[in-house]
C-alpha cells in the first residue's frame, strides 16, 4: 500500500485527483434516468486498486456537498479503516450481527460530509453474512440517512461476496490494473456479476500512463 492512498485529501489539485472528479462525473452520467443511492465496486482479482479507487471516489463525492457513507464490505482484507483512519473494533460485521448499534460503528472522517463504516471484525462467514436477511435490513436502514453509499467487496473471481452483495445494489463498478488484469479476467468477473443479476454500470482501469493517454471512465480512449 503507498504511503497515503487517498490522494484526493493529500493533494486534491494533483493530475490524478482530477481524474478522480472526472470519473465521479462519468458515474453520475450513469444516474441520469434513476439516481442511484448504493453502489458496490470491486474487482476480478486482489491488488488491482479497488480500495484506493473507491476511498478516493468517496471523497469527491463528499466534496461536492453530499452525505457519503464508504462501507467496508470486504470482510475477508479489510483495509479501509486504515486509508480512512478509524477504529475497526466495531464494524459491518456487529452492525449485521446486533453486536452495535449504526451510532456506535458509523464513523465520521476528516472530511466534511465523508462517513466510514469499517469491516469489523473478520468473520468465518462473509459471504453468509453478506447474503443474509440482517444485512438486507441493514442496507434498508443505512439507505434512509445517506444521499450514496458505496460498498467496497472482494475480488469477484476470488469468492463469492461481491455477487451476493452486488445484486441488492444500484450498480456495480469494475475496478482493474492496466497491465496486470487479464482481458478474460475481466470478462469472466462481468459475467459472473451479470449471472447475479448485477447491474455493471461501467469499468474503471488502473495504473495507465497518462503520459501518453487519457482514459474515461469506461476504459476509452480520448
Amino acid at each position: 500500500m503507498i504511503k497515503n492512498p487517498v490522494i484526493t485529501t493529500s493533494n486534491p489539485r494533483s493530475p490524478i485527483s482530477e481524474r478522480y472528479r472526472t470519473t465521479r462525473s462519468n458515474i453520475q452520467f450513469s444516474m441520469v434516468d434513476k439516481a442511484f443511492k448504493m453502489l458496490a465496486f470491486t474487482s476480478p482479482s486482489p491488488g488491482e486498486g479497488k480500495s484506493t479507487t473507491i476511498a478516493n471516489l468517496a471523497v469527491t463525492f463528499a466534496q461536492q456537498g453530499q452525505k457519503i457513507l464508504l462501507v467496508d464490505a470486504d470482510l475477508r482484507k479489510p483495509t479501509l479503516h486504515q486509508m480512512m483512519e478509524v477504529n475497526n473494533r466495531k464494524g459491518l460485521t456487529t452492525l449485521i450481527t446486533k453486536g452495535a448499534t449504526a451510532q456506535e460503528v458509523i464513523m465520521s472522517t476528516k472530511i466534511q460530509n465523508l462517513y466510514v463504516l469499517p469491516s469489523g471484525p473478520i468473520p468465518p462467514n462473509p459471504s453468509e453474512l453478506l447474503g443474509s436477511k440482517m444485512m438486507t435490513s441493514v442496507m434498508e436502514a443505512l439507505v434512509k440517512k445517506f444521499d450514496l453509499i458505496l460498498f467496497d467487496t472482494p475480488p469477484v473471481l476470488a469468492v463469492t461476496d461481491a455477487q451476493v452483495l452486488s445484486n441488492r445494489c444500484d450498480g456495480v463498478v469494475l475496478v482493474s490494473r492496466s497491465g496486470q488484469t487479464e482481458k478474460k479476467s475481466l470478462v469472466k468477473a462481468k459475467e459472473l456479476l451479470e449471472r447475479a443479476q448485477a447491474n455493471v454500470i461501467g469499468a474503471i482501469i488502473n495504473g495507465v500512463d497518462v503520459k501518453s493517454t487519457e482514459y474515461t471512465y469506461y476504459g476509452e480512449e480520448k
